[in-house]
């Protein structure tokens, strides 16, 4: 079981570690040469991946540049030494609490964290402040999984194992697009299909990119997932598929659970009048349930992401209890979560309603963690979960907050009332690796952390497999570790000799003690076979899936002996009645629904300093299906504007019929950094959330959407990053040499002097006006070298990018390249590539759609050997799919 650090003969280094992308977990083998030139490959030997990384992972080497890192400590925008900084944030927490107690600091952690990170921060405020309020990220994500996890299995412990996928007879994705947001399982699961004729239904009310390969589609109404598995329940028990064995000797609760679901779907028709489906629809999918042994049902944000997530994943639970379909080879439901390490921080207690080692605020277990850890002032009761945390800060309760390795000012629902409530605050600590985030502007001191190549520890995959993540990279500037930083502050705050530790290994030997403390087998989480690892084996250690328990092995697959983790060892069947949308819905509002594309991650921190990545999707997007953009005069490519309760935003319009009617979607990437106005958080609110989990319902926000008619529209190409200040439309993404702004905007042209900072109109090297047109051409030079050009235009009609953009890579500029820069064109140039259609590759849709025609190109492989498209993650051949139908259709037509 061990692993680690292979250094290479010769002038190279090779390191293994993992991807800091989803909770895939995928295993990376970082080559590092002698020059420090890095690049990245999929690692053979990792049970999660075996060598396959998906577009992100492949393109990890592109985003290791020190562009908008945050390289020292400062207070205010005044760079100070650690020293001072530390001192600064003891004493400001030390403080406050002395002053309004312990309740009025809190913490808000992130699923980007290690586990070594996680626990010293769960330590310190559980353990010695004396507060629970330390919620995470995770609360946006898994928190419903969690729920109804230890609800029904007693434990929060996906049951089964990635490979599970390839075992099973019958895979159901429900709210899972897997072919974008975990596409290296996704792969797995085509394989499989390939090799052994696996079925695959999905249950979405999108046409996602899962589509491409499925048997069968329920495009349900949004949020009827209950209603859908509850029907299965009673029509599964109706039909004789009871499992009474098991269910007899292993279940509790089983006629309430049923009694409920007959009462709520009690037949095949109310299902399909309530989902929105065909009763034939329903009814086949019930049977090939029924008659399917090895079944495995995948979910993910679509069911975790609602107000009624908690319960929509004990219906899930429950049809696998009745059925006996769980612990054995290809059974079970199987959670695959949203970021690398959320199942390693609720390991450690990462969450508000939480205490480590998966123990609770029962009497026994605050007594438990606190005899461990000698704390002198334990937590006794949950904290304030996400939203609420953020509602004490706006209300001034919560007086001091420390945010680690997030974006809370983007990603949380009400989003607005996040921002106004960190400015109202009187002390907010930032630890990130990004300086100039949106909640990073709201800080009164920031703490320059590792980033992803410079950190050293582990992290817990969906199937929870602990993964050494290793550096391969010195730190930037002086950024730290995470929990270097929060160990350091604690000692100031006079808790030195609880964190005593002075590497990663001490903080994973203690926290494998606590797994294994007064556990006995009665507890899932137990890793203390390895509380004894010397830092030598904790380097060099390999993956292994938990628990680990002393004196035995790792335990791949839960629940195979019937025994779960309740009080007497039998599962526990819930009873749900689905309920509405608790929001009102007013006539002709659509249902906002928001997620994940495939080449991008959470708020592009990372991402988006590739240009390969952002090409894909270079601008915020709006779908909508064609009837209802039709109602609403909105055309493909246009501008539209989303309204609302709690606020608005502009985006590009995508008119597609993968979209269901009454519905839209926007993506959840773009925060002002990189786009002015397009923030989804600042469109959902934070009043429908689970009552039980606290995770709020981001998949069904009422919206209204009108056209959006500029009087002119413009792109800017610049080696630095421009913020444009005309208040209308733009959006920044990467190119090779610099960054792309698209814009767009109402009333006159902008006076130049104010509306692209840091860029001086009276120092253009050439401009072109057309006063009559509506036209305006400038550009900048430094030297031969081309630094920023801006094309504006009344009509709309503005030259191709591609050729451009190329023009920020060259070292200088001949003169064929500078007679037609405000062209915007030269002589001979090569076919603007366009969108990228293909991450990996950089293969666009103009040169895809040019060798369909020219090489008279039929299927997917004859591309991939052509151009090398779909040849590596597979991600992208659905797009491929459907770039060549339409290609044959012109060509009919």
């Amino acid at each position: 079981m061990f692993d680690g650090a292979e250094p290479a003969s010769g002038p190279k280094r090779e390191v293994k570690t993992t991807c800091p992308y989803c909770g895939v977990g995928c295993g990376v083998i970082a080559t590092v040469t002698a020059d420090g030139a890095v690049s990245v490959r999929g690692d053979a030997d990792h049970p999660a991946n075996r060598g396959r990384l998906c577009s992100k992972g492949s393109a990890l080497a592109d985003t290791l540049v020190p562009d908008g890192r945050l390289l020292h400590p400062e207070i205010g925008d005044r760079r100070v030494s650690w020293d001072e900084a530390l001192d600064e944030v003891a004493r400001r927490f030390s403080d406050t609490i002395a002053k309004h107690g312990p309740d009025s600091v809190a913490f808000y952690v992130s699923g980007q964290l290690l586990t070594e990170d996680y626990y010293v921060a769960n330590k310190l405020m559980k353990g010695f402040i004396g507060s629970a309020n330390i919620d995470t990220n995770s609360r946006l994500c898994m928190a419903s999984s969690v729920v109804g996890h230890k609800r029904g299995l007693g434990a929060d412990a996906v049951p089964g194992t990635y490979e599970d996928f390839e075992c099973a007879d019958l895979v159901v994705l429900v709210g899972s697009n897997l072919a974008w947001c975990h596409p290296v399982l996704n792969q797995r699961l085509l394989a499989a299909r390939a090799e052994r004729g696996t079925r695959i239904v999905v249950v979405d009310p999108r046409r996602t990119d899962c589509i491409d390969a499925a048997d069968r589609h329920l495009a349900l109404k949004a949020g009827t997932d209950a209603v859908l598995f509850n029907g299965l329940l009673a029509y599964l028990d109706r039909q004789g598929h009871r499992d009474a064995g098991f269910v007899d000797a292993r279940a509790e609760g089983v006629e309430e659970a049923l009694a409920a679901a007959r009462a709520d779907a009690p037949d095949v028709a109310t299902v399909a009048r309530r989902c929105g489906l065909e009763e034939g629809e329903v009814a086949a999918f019930y049977a090939e349930f029924a008659a399917t042994d090895r079944v495995v049902t995948v979910y993910s944000q679509g069911v975790n992401q609602s107000s009624q997530g908690s319960d929509t994943v004990n219906t899930i639970l429950n049809v696998h209890f009745l059925t006996g379909r769980i612990g054995r080879p290809g059974c079970g439901p199987f959670s695959v979560t949203g970021q690398p390490n959320a199942m390693g921080g609720r390991e450690v207690g990462g969450l508000a309603n939480q205490l480590a080692a998966h123990m609770g605020f029962t009497a026994e277990e605050v007594d438990r963690v606190g005899r461990f850890w000698s704390a002198p002032r334990m937590a006794v009761k949950p904290g304030l979960k996400a939203v609420d945390l953020f509602r004490a800060v706006e209300a001034g309760t919560v007086k001091a907050v420390w945010i680690m390795a997030t974006n809370p000012a983007v990603s949380m629902p009400d989003a607005g009332r996040v921002r106004r409530a960190l400015e109202m605050c009187e002390t907010v600590v930032v630890s990130d690796c990004i300086r100039d985030t949106d909640t990073g502007r709201f800080a009164h001191i920031r703490l320059p952390a590792k980033g992803w190549s410079e950190k050293d520890g582990t992290v817990t995959n969906s199937d929870r497999t602990i993964t050494r993540q290793r550096a391969f990279t010195d730190g930037a500037g002086e950024a730290r570790a995470d929990w270097w930083i929060v160990t350091q502050v604690a000692r100031r705050m006079g808790f030195a000799d609880a964190f005593p530790y002075e590497n990663a290994a001490a903080v994973f030997r203690e926290h494998a003690a606590l797994s294994d403390f007064e556990n006995g087998g009665t507890r899932a989480f137990d890793i203390g076979a390895l509380s004894g690892l010397d830092d030598a084996g904790y380097d060099a250690l390999a993956p292994f899936p938990w628990p680990w328990r002393a004196g035995g092995e790792p335990q791949k697959r839960l629940f195979g002996d019937g025994r779960f983790f309740t009080a007497d060892g039998r599962a526990r069947m819930l009873a749900v009645t689905a309920k509405p949308l608790p929001r009102a819905v007013p006539d002709g509002a659509l249902l906002l629904n928001t997620g994940r594309l495939r080449d991008q991650w959470h708020t592009m921190t990372r991402t988006g300093l590739s240009a390969r990545l952002s090409a894909h999707a270079p601008e915020p997007r709006l779908d909508i299906h064609p009837a209802d953009a039709a109602a609403r005069g909105l055309v493909d490519g246009g501008l539209a504007r989303i309204v609302t309760a709690a606020g608005e935003a502009l985006a590009r319009v995508r008119v597609t019929d993968a979209q269901s009617r009454g519905t839209i979607f926007l993506p959840m990437h773009w925060t002002d950094r990189f786009t002015g106005g397009c923030v989804i958080g600042r469109l959902i609110d934070d009043e429908a959330v689970d009552p039980v989990s606290g995770q709020p319902d981001l998949k069904r926000m009422p919206a209204t959407v009108e056209p959006w008619r500029p009087h002119w529209t413009a792109f800017l190409l610049a080696r630095q990053p421009v913020e444009p200040a005309h208040g209308g439309y733009w959006a920044r993404r990467a190119v090779t040499g610099g960054h792309l702004v698209e814009m767009a905007g109402t009333g006159t042209i902008p006076d130049l002097a104010a509306w692209l900072p840091g860029l001086d109109p009276t120092e253009a090297a050439v401009e072109f006006r057309d006063h009559a047109r509506g036209s305006l051409r400038m550009a900048w030079m430094d030297g031969d070298r081309l630094d920023a050009c801006l094309f504006v235009a009344a009509d709309g009609r503005l030259p191709p990018r591609g050729w451009l953009a190329g023009l920020l890579e060259a070292e200088g500029l001949d003169d064929g390249a500078r007679a037609g820069l405000l062209a915007g064109r030269a002589p001979g140039a090569a076919a603007d590539e366009g969108r990228i259609v293909c991450a990996c590759f950089s293969v666009g849709i103009n040169r895809l759609v040019g060798a369909i025609r020219d090489r008279r190109l039929t299927s997917v492989v004859e591309i991939g050997a052509a151009l090398k498209a779909g040849t590596n993650c597979g991600s992208c051949v659905p797009e491929l799919k459907e770039v060549l139908r339409h290609a044959h259709q012109r060509e009919v037509a």
